[in-house]
């Protein structure tokens, strides 16, 4: 703990430095590598999405004695289509199947029941429509469409436009990596993974906000010298709230963890696993993109502006003077250290001393 609290003092006071923002490429490359692999997989694979949204019928079969396989083989013989078919820690046995009309459930409900030795009416069945999947999905969209604007309204108005678009621009990196990671697992995306996902949104507001006011804070008056330029002031800024992002992430994602461990993978709740592996992509991802991408990118835009500019222009002239006047110091002091040399050399006698010699 010590180490870490002397790491953060050290870059808080600039007295140890990573350059996050001069190396802001690299940044942009590795997160374009990963974007792309969601992307790919959201269009190859696609999501699976759960019977809340698909639309179909659920049957929950609680002790059976009867093995998954089984299972999945009554359902498919009686629906005609796939069925998938999972066990939980409880020895619950969770049958879905395509959309059936009531007999027909009634009816599969009655062969799982013979199948795993269980009594008819202890299966849960659950008929979902698609068009209720349709509306959550809808009432999902808008609220992010919301949520966006309320954010972008808020961030204008309390840092700036640029800031506003640094942050949004985090944020669908966020989400766009959460998405294509259930792409490419396979996970079942169900109500539960939408609410992780708004979620998420939150976080990586957070922490975005918490670097941007630290850059804020340290670029105030920026323009009235010539010591730093907006980059340099931005990149202090975020090593200043390296150790805070880091700590906060750690501290946010352990219960997260927990919940993978331990609740879906010790206990079976698969519900829980659907909400935890989305908060803790989301999580991870934003504290990444905070760092990396939302302060790197707010520095290019700024770097657009004129005065800016011409920080930037006087900040690099004073270096460059700078660092001419050390050469030219460091070659006066060699000169007049050899001089200095030449003159405690002793004096050679002269050629008629040398003669009588």
């Amino acid at each position: 703990m010590s180490a870490l609290t002397g790491l953060g003092h050290r870059l808080y006071t600039g007295q140890m430095s990573i350059d996050f923002i001069g190396k802001r490429k690299t940044w942009y490359i590795v997160s374009a590598v990963i974007l792309l692999v969601s992307v790919g997989a959201l269009f190859t694979r696609g999501l699976n999405l759960g019977i809340e949204f698909r639309g179909g019928a659920d049957f929950a079969v609680p002790s059976a004695s009867c093995s998954i396989e089984q299972a999945r083989g009554v359902a498919e013989a009686r629906s005609g289509a796939q069925a998938i078919v999972t066990e939980t820690g409880n020895g619950t046995v969770r049958v879905q199947t395509e959309a059936l009309s009531p007999a027909e459930s009634s009816v599969l409900a009655g062969e799982l029941a013979s199948a795993c030795g269980v009594d008819k009416g202890e299966i849960k069945v659950q008929v979902v429509g698609p068009t209720w999947g349709a509306e959550i999905s809808k009432k999902a969209l808008q609220g992010l469409i919301v949520f966006i604007l309320l954010v972008t309204i808020f961030l204008s108005i309390y840092f700036e436009w640029r800031m506003a678009v640094a942050a949004l621009v985090a944020l669908v990196h966020d989400l766009v990596i959460t998405i294509g990671i259930y792409a490419l697992t396979g996970l079942e995306v169900t109500p539960a993974t939408v609410i992780g996902v708004l979620t998420i949104l939150g976080f990586s507001l957070y922490d975005t906000v918490v670097v941007f006011d630290k850059v804020r804070e340290n670029t105030r008056g920026i323009t009235g010298q010539s010591v730093l330029s907006y980059s340099d002031a931005a990149n202090l800024a975020v090593n200043q709230t390296l150790v805070r992002s880091i700590n906060t992430s750690i501290v946010a994602l352990l219960p997260v963890m927990s919940i993978i461990v331990i609740g879906a993978g010790l206990l079976g709740a698969g519900t829980l696993l659907d909400l935890a592996v989305a908060l803790a992509v989301g999580m991870a991802a934003g504290a990444y993109s905070s760092i990396f991408i939302a302060t790197p990118f707010l520095a290019q835009l700024k770097n657009a502006q004129p005065e800016i500019k011409s920080l930037a222009a006087r900040v690099a002239a004073r270096r460059s003077q700078a660092a001419k006047a050390s050469a030219e110091g460091s070659g006066s002091e060699t000169g007049t250290n050899l001089a200095s040399a030449a003159r405690q050399q002793p004096k050679r006698p002269s050629k008629s001393r040398r003669t009588k010699g």
